[in-house]
């Protein structure tokens, strides 16, 4: 693309979600607070750091496929690292628009982008050696779907990065007075009528939405089939509410 082909396509295409930088030293204005911006660059500082300790020096022979991938992001960094072919998947149109536009300034040729709802993944032909679910899990209504759809494809490692509720211990009765369970972890519902019905394109397909406790998304991942599970740890300049312990990334292996 030439340089007024990529400044036109950015005043086309926003308002932006992240910060592209595109040839010509052009850099595409996010909608976002500055000081919140941070949840973009730690996310994706924790994924290389968790891709290049999986992957080492294969990366190059390796399949990605990012769920939920908005204007591709996550996606057009792992196609810059070096895997071989990368998917990006999302719900919306305009946002894979946004993406393709993207990719095709950068001289992309290895991610392609298709239109799925992550309930709903029987389309795309997996496996894939990396899955990313960054920034998705706390907008869906059925996330246990989600990831068993998702370890369905996934090869190698999957990345999970969440917002958490508070962990709630304890048990239940289960039929009986004399019969109990302790619970695994819990959801909290969420409303997210208002955005979604204004059409915020970072809310899921449905209004009501299910946030997990840590301990529920460590559960849901190993019933999801993913033998190994755990929680990455933040950079220390990390955004404040994965220093806090809000927002979690987990790394699920088969």
């Amino acid at each position: 693309m030439t340089r007024e082909e990529i400044v036109s396509g950015v005043e086309k295409f926003s308002p932006w979600f992240y910060e592209f930088k595109l040839p010509g030293g052009i850099c595409t204005p996010s909608l976002l607070p500055p000081q919140v911006r941070a949840i973009h660059t730690t996310r994706l500082a924790m994924t290389e750091q968790a891709v290049c300790a999986f992957f080492g020096e294969n990366i190059g022979d390796r399949t990605a496929l990012d769920i939920g991938c908005h204007e591709g992001y996550f996606s057009i960094a792992m196609a810059q690292k070096g895997f071989k072919q990368v998917t990006g998947t999302d719900l919306r149109e305009e946002s894979l628009d946004k993406a393709r536009f993207v990719a095709s300034a950068l001289g992309l040729k290895n991610v392609s982008w298709t239109k799925n709802d992550c309930e709903d993944l029987s389309a795309l032909r997996g496996p894939f050696d990396l899955t990313l679910l960054l920034g998705v899990l706390y907008h869906l209504e059925n996330p246990m779907l989600c990831l068993r759809n998702i370890a369905a494809l996934t090869a190698g490692m999957c990345l999970v990065e969440t917002q958490v509720v508070e962990e709630i211990d304890g048990s239940t009765e289960w039929g009986a007075r004399e019969w109990t369970r302790p619970y695994r972890g819990v959801m909290a519902l969420i409303d997210e009528t208002g955005e979604f019905n204004s059409g915020n394109r970072e809310t899921g397909a449905a209004p009501l939405v299910m946030c997990p406790s840590p301990k529920a998304v460590e559960f849901m991942l190993r019933e999801a089939g993913f033998k190994k599970v755990e929680t990455l740890q933040p950079p220390v300049n990390g955004y404040e509410q994965h220093l806090r312990g809000k927002r979690l990334m987990f790394a699920a292996y088969k």
